[in-house]
């Protein structure tokens, strides 16, 4: 019923006598009931002196056994029990705002559970204690991934373990949770230590800093559910802070094995009391260089019975393998979530392949980028660290992240780009490993990697955590049998396209125009209405044609220029010489091409190549050449 307005009705009025007579009556009644309360209060502590005096008299029974889950540290318990009492509170306060029929007869709230029961990789369906529960709840995680499922009783039943999969598939949380899980409750528990100046209880190793700050930013997080301590070290920074923060003591030690290394040989870091030792992306370790420092750093515990360890890896070459059979147990287990699979890329990821000469790059990139971002996140790998400098400079809005960055001006970018500040970041392999930035949409590699396993790497980067992403690959046209290559190794089948011409261009960018004017507010209008109405009366064309011109006006393409379909260089355009008979190279094409055109008009012609069948040849020409060509019907436009 929609609301109205009504006049208020005159309302009763007590003559004086009423009011005194209703006056006395509440005073009356409020006496009564606080002397009713001043004597149920009176009633109450009598019985509690009473009940104070029984038990003085009884002998005290002897405290009972802590069980697993309550037995931690006082730091623990008062780390945990806020975590846990805000995550309950919020969640009960979601579950009265989702459903009415939260709350029973008599009113009390009744917690309604957002877990699955059935799902057998549901939260609730491994020995993860409820605080830490609660964490994961809090970013959305409400069950294990396939690699976590599997390890997770593994490792906290104290097995070592090697574990494969997939990049992007939640290998960092496969070891953080059952570490955790088992210094407080597990079969580490009761060798835990607290006081000041203690060795840490695990050491885990990075190829990149990057990693290992991502890696370190997990453990603070989870990790103080427990109030467990960590500290990240790593090459490019000052010793010394690294160096205070593990003389005071902490849990858990992340870092890069150089400056691991650095500190073992000190002293500074001592692994005596060392319950878990981690190798995470063993397999970039090999190829970084880091074999004799992680050799060094895993051969400094000499009783392996005494540690847990775990390696995680997507590729297994040899040397982790010999790695593995070295410093972890006989009986280690091993969780291999991609065998025998030829196909080791993420399968939730488009891969696409586009030819482009280097010198196209700079107009090719920012049209892939419009035409598959869909507005997302975008990563560019380059192999060179000018590349990247130079690349970024010439895509607005980018940034680069190579060697060359300092580590705190590395650290802004990242969180930059996670902060959405800007959408483009051109990197070098730097960033290729176990970065998870969420809402990646796109990869982008300027040229084919040298090895399969670079490529898995770096178009991992997408397609993270169930979502789905594009990963292109540009490559010089001369390079084709890399593709092939690639293919073979990795299993990934390419899909071939052409640069994205200035029509798909046009058309995407004009689609985000009109979705920019839908959103413009009606107050503008009055304003716009009358030039509006001028154009539309002294132009010949139609609303929807003027319209169409004001889109490409705004979006800044006031001329549709022609784009190769072999190399992606503007203003030129692909033909095609069918002979109808085999030609047994590409150079039969310019013997025909002699007959027609002068010698200074084949002077331009690139790219000269067979189609598959061998009975014909694709070229490119200048487009201001293209008439001069195609008369006489012997040519036609390539698709």
């Amino acid at each position: 019923m929609s609301p109205a307005l009504a006049a208020a009705e005159p309302m009763a009025v007590d003559d004086s006598a009423s009011k005194k007579a209703k006056r006395k009556q509440l005073k009356a009644a409020a006496a009564a009931a606080a002397v009713a309360e001043a004597a149920e209060a009176a009633s109450a502590k009598k019985k509690e002196k009473k009940e104070k005096k029984r038990k003085a008299k009884e002998p005290s029974p002897p405290p009972a056994a802590p069980s697993e889950e309550e037995e931690s540290s006082t730091s623990s318990e008062e780390a945990a029990a806020p975590a846990a009492k805000k995550a309950k509170k919020e969640k009960t306060k979601r579950s009265v705002e989702a459903s009415p029929s939260a709350s029973d007869d008599d009113g009390e709230i009744t917690a309604i559970s957002d877990e699955d029961p059935a799902d057998p990789k549901a939260l609730t369906n491994f020995r993860i204690s409820e605080p830490l529960r609660q964490r994961l709840k809090s970013k959305g995680i409400k069950a294990l991934f396939p690699i976590q499922a599997t390890t997770f009783d593994l490792v906290l039943d104290g097995s070592d373990l090697v574990g494969r999969a997939r990049t992007g598939q939640g290998k960092t949380l496969a070891f953080v949770l059952p570490i955790l899980e088992s210094l407080v409750n597990g079969t580490h528990k009761a060798s835990r230590k607290t006081d000041y100046g203690r060795p840490p209880s695990a050491l885990v190793l990075l190829p990149t800093r990057e990693l290992a700050n991502q890696v370190h930013a997990d453990f603070e997080f989870y990790g103080a559910t427990f109030g467990f301590s960590s500290c990240c070290v790593y090459g490019g920074s000052p010793y010394r802070p690294q160096e205070m923060a593990l003389r005071k003591g902490v849990d858990i030690v992340v870092g890069t094995p150089g400056r691991v290394k650095d500190f073992i040989v000190k002293g500074t870091l001592n692994l005596k009391s060392l319950k878990f030792r981690v190798l995470d992306e063993a397999d970039e370790m090999l190829n970084m260089g880091f074999v004799d420092d992680v050799e060094l750093i895993l051969g400094k515990v000499e009783d392996v019975t005494k540690v847990q360890t775990l390696l995680f890896s997507a590729t297994l070459p040899d040397w982790v393998n010999k790695l593995s059979m070295r410093f972890l147990k006989v009986d280690r287990k091993t969780v291999d979530l991609v065998g025998n699979e030829k196909l080791k890329a993420s399968a939730s990821v488009k891969h696409l392949a586009l030819p482009c000469n280097k010198a196209a790059r700079a107009q090719v990139i920012p049209d892939i980028i419009r035409c598959y971002s869909h507005g997302g996140r975008t990563i560019i790998f380059t192999e060179t660290k000018d590349s990247a400098s130079e690349l970024s400079g010439l895509i607005p809005g980018s940034r680069a992240l190579h060697g060359d960055v300092v580590q705190a001006q590395r650290e802004v970018i990242l969180a930059g780009f996670r902060g959405g500040k800007f959408q483009v970041l051109v990197a070098t392999n730097v960033a290729a490993r176990g970065l998870d930035i969420n809402d990646v949409q796109l990869i982008i590699q300027c040229e084919p990697p040298r090895d399969v396993e670079a490529y898995i790497h770096r178009s991992g980067r997408t397609g993270r955590a169930g979502n789905t992403g594009v990963a292109v690959m540009l490559y010089e046209p001369r390079y084709k049998h890399s593709v092939s290559r690639l293919e073979r190794e990795s299993g990934v089948k390419f899909e071939h396209i052409s640069a994205p011409q200035p029509t798909d261009v046009a058309q995407s960018a004009g689609t985000e125009a009109a979705d920019a004017i839908a959103s413009v507010s009606d107050s503008v209008i009055p304003v716009f209405r009358q030039q509006a109405e001028q154009l539309l009366s002294s132009s010949s064309l139609s609303a929807a044609d003027l319209l169409a011109k004001a889109l490409a006006k705004a979006v800044g393409y006031t001329d549709i220029k022609k784009r190769s379909l072999l190399s992606s260089m503007e203003d030129y355009t692909t033909l095609h010489l069918q002979t109808g008979r085999p030609m047994w190279s590409p150079g039969f094409a310019f013997t025909i091409l002699k007959r027609f055109m002068p010698e200074e008009k084949l002077a331009d012609v690139k790219g000269a190549t067979l189609t598959a069948d061998g009975t014909g040849v694709v070229f490119d020409v200048p487009a201001a050449d293209v008439e001069d060509y195609i008369l006489g019907n012997l040519f036609t436009f390539a698709k």
